[in-house]
């Protein structure tokens, strides 16, 4: 696209151009935003909305599912990763019904094709496990502050990987988030539970970091599948990378289950769970769905829009999640962590003003 202010001749004395008024600019921007509206049916965008509410609401429910599992009996880390994954048939019954209406067939699997997303899968399941750890030491304000770190690592292994550019503001949001993940360091005895050891709350960070990074490196890897495998981001492709990767991820986290004997100890833990079975299970029934429904909303996201509006997104979802934890799970939020939560937001908005900036220029 070419910059909004790029037309207008030259000026016989070569003086350089007036600056533009922010009344001019903000007209600019919204002719712009309607002729993209105009440009798509009303289908695409109901579909974009209702997939950025799915991201908004389920990802931060999902963490606050996790958190209320943990925080009423619950201690299995295998189960709550299993969950996470369970909900992988939702991801199948979206993706068949389009290969009826947009009249197209099945990608087909070659070895390079399965393989990656069996190694996908397994650092999928991985990265499961590493959360929920974090979810089981940490307050969920502070878990979801930590884990907004998987945009650093996302920037990075995708400069590394995928050769994706990194301007200044980029990297500008590489420090500040940074920084504000060492606020939250500093700040780590006013929000650690009581019944959590300072060993506890330090492992539960180091994973949450660990995590994060393994995030940034999925993303960067799923990035280069499509790039060097699939050649293609159809709607139908993007699903079906999906439920590859959690059909994957499914059964390496359900060999560790079985493995860790956690599916024979699910009956005492429900027996023993605050507000008993009922309640136990419904927060695992939820956090299949919530988990679930927030992937599919920013897989949505992503190939509907772009990753600006999904970074924008999961800018909005860190306050979110941060404050529904406050008032739903009476989590501590200290000074500190306020200022860590401004800053996380700082960087958000730098990261996406970068890869905004990016996508604007020529290649």
């Amino acid at each position: 696209m070419q910059p909004l202010l790029e037309s207008g001749g030259r000026m016989e004395d070569d003086s350089p151009n007036p600056p533009v008024s922010l009344h001019a600019r903000i007209s600019a921007l919204k002719t712009m935003a309607w002729e993209e509206y105009k440009s798509k049916p009303i289908s695409h965008w109901i579909l974009l909305l209702l997939s950025s509410a799915a991201m908004l609401v389920a990802f931060p429910a999902s963490s606050l599912l996790s958190r209320i599992y943990f925080a009423n009996g619950g201690t299995s880390k295998w189960i709550i990763s299993w969950v996470a994954v369970a909900g992988w048939p939702l991801t199948a019954l979206i993706l068949l019904p389009t290969y009826f209406f947009c009249k197209t067939f099945p990608t087909p699997l070659n070895l390079k094709l399965t393989l990656s997303y069996a190694f996908l899968g397994f650092l999928s399941a991985a990265d499961n496990l590493m959360y929920a750890y974090a979810y089981a030491y940490l307050p969920a304000s502070t878990a979801s502050l930590l884990a907004s770190s998987s945009l650093v690592f996302s920037a990075l292994f995708g400069y590394i990987l995928v050769k994706n550019k990194l301007n200044a503001s980029i990297v500008n949001a590489i420090v500040i988030i940074t920084a504000a993940m060492t606020i939250i360091a500093l700040d780590s005895d006013s929000d650690r539970y009581d019944y959590v050891t300072e060993k506890q709350y330090i492992l539960g960070f180091v994973w949450d970091i660990l995590g994060s990074a393994l995030h940034g490196l999925i993303f960067a890897l799923s990035e280069l599948v499509f790039v060097k495998l699939l050649g293609r981001r159809s709607f139908h492709v993007v699903l079906e990378q999906q439920l590859g990767v959690s059909l994957f991820a499914f059964l390496f986290t359900t060999i560790g289950v079985i493995w860790n004997k956690d599916f024979q100890g699910m009956a005492s833990e429900a027996r023993s769970f605050e507000g008993g079975k009922s309640s136990y299970y419904l927060v695992l029934i939820w956090s299949t769905i919530t988990f679930q429904l927030g992937v599919l909303g920013a897989t949505a996201v992503l190939f509907l829009s772009s990753t600006v509006l999904a970074g924008v997104l999961n800018a909005v979802r860190v306050p979110l999640t941060s404050i529904a934890a406050v008032i739903l799970l009476n989590d501590p939020m200290s000074g500190l962590k306020i200022l860590s939560l401004i800053v996380t937001f700082w960087g958000f908005g730098c990261y996406i003003y970068g890869s905004s900036s990016g996508s604007r220029d020529p290649s």
